[in-house]
Parts: structure tokens; sequence; C-alpha cells
């Protein structure tokens, strides 16, 4: 294992198998990596291997200039390039998780933003989790995932906007989204889909559910920013 510190590869670990213990995705539909950013280099899942019998020395170090294999002869996931796209607009982020979970991939089918209409949402998005525009035949045809990976960063935005709003969906596919560690990546996935589920049930109930903006914008205030006050410091 010469990329990647233990500390990394046992951060990227673990949020992968967050995926199956947390029902974020079936079989092998899904993965997380992390990046060294010094190193110029990612950490990802390697293709088709199963979350049970992942290990730390199976994840494969990518080139964050070039999307080469720098090492090992496991391929990485088929969303890598995807991945390296967000790697490369957002300098923030430190982590990338995508899943195919259940209830987030229905707005995505959908075409369908997630959207904000209760503080759980808000607590952790600043607003409606966005669905991307489809892919075109051409973009399909050629560097299909890093494609994904862009639609997205135009959707999104810049860095600040990829902070404040760390996930989106990709039309017809799914959710990706991202944080300053894996850990926190995958945990944005948890609550991608659980506000996705919320969303379906509450627009069953009452199609016209909506959010007033200054109840969102104080629950989102009150865990980010300069003015946060939720949570404790660490010892």
């Amino acid at each position: 294992m010469s990329y990647g510190s233990n500390e990394l590869r046992q951060a990227v670990l673990r949020a992968n198998q967050v995926i199956p213990e947390t029902g974020l995705a079936q079989l092998t539909w899904g993965n997380v990596s992390g990046i060294d950013r010094d190193g110029g280099y990612y950490l990802i899942k390697p293709s088709g291997v199963a979350y049970a019998d992942l290990t730390a020395g199976d994840l494969v170090p990518v080139d964050l200039a070039t999307g080469k294999v720098l090492d090992g002869d496991l391929r990485p996931s088929v969303d890598s390039e995807s991945h390296r796209a967000f790697y490369l607009a957002w300098p923030s982020i430190g982590g990338v998780t995508h899943t195919h979970s259940t209830n987030a991939v229905a707005f995505a089918q959908a075409g369908l933003d997630i959207p904000l209409l209760g503080t759980t949402h808000a607590d952790t998005f600043a607003g409606p989790v966005p669905v991307s525009r489809g892919l075109t035949a051409e973009e399909c045809a050629t560097d299909y995932e890093l494609n994904t990976g862009r639609v997205l960063v135009e959707l999104i935005g810049d860095d600040e906007a990829a902070m404040a709003t760390p996930a989106a969906l990709v039309a017809n596919h799914g959710p990706f989204t991202w944080g300053v560690t894996p850990g926190k990546s995958v945990e944005h996935g948890i609550i991608c889909e659980a506000v996705a589920e919320m969303a379906l049930k509450t627009l069953a109930l009452n199609p016209a559910a909506a959010i007033p903006d200054h109840l969102a914008e104080r629950h989102f205030k009150r865990k980010h920013g300069p003015g946060a006050y939720y949570g404790n410091p660490k010892p």
C-alpha cells in the first residue's frame, strides 16, 4: 500500500461499509472515495467488490490530474471519473459518496428536486437537493462518467455552493453526496435518503406542503456558518 495513509484508508473503508449497513445500496451499487490533496490522488472502492470482502488494501489510488490508477491490479469504481470531477471543481471537499438509495433514486428518475419541506432537511441542506439536466447522447457516448460529474458541477456551481448543499441527483440515475471527509460524505448520503423518504410521504399527504423561508434559514444557520451553535466542541 504505497499510496494513502492508514488513517485515510481506514476512513474510506469505514465509509464504504456504512453503505450496506444503512441500506443505501443493494449488492455493490455504491461507492465512497477520499482524497489526499497534498499527494494529488484519491482512494476509491474497487469496481464490483462486495462490501463484506472489502479491505483497506483493496482501495484503488487514482491520480487526480489524469484519472489513472497509480498502484495495484484492481480497477476503480466505474464512477471514479465522476468523483474526480467533483474533487477538481470543489477544493473544500474531502470525500464523495454515490449510492442508489431507493427514495432519492425515485426523485432522480422522476426528474424532480427533493424539495425542502421541513427542518430535518434544512438542518443539512440550504435548499432543495437539486436534480441535473439529462445527459446528451454525445455526453453518454464519450467520457460518460466524467460528464456525469460535470453536469452536477454545472448544476451546483462553485465550492461555496457545494458546501451549502452537499448533495445532488443525476437525472435518471441517483444521488451523489460529498463532505469534508469520506465519513461526512456518506453521512450526507444517509440524510439525503431520509429527507427523500420524508418528502415523498409528506407530498402524498399534502401536495401543497411547504416550509417558511425564515424557519428553514434558522435551522440551517444554527448548524452552519459563523453563528452556528449546535453541538459541543470536542475535548
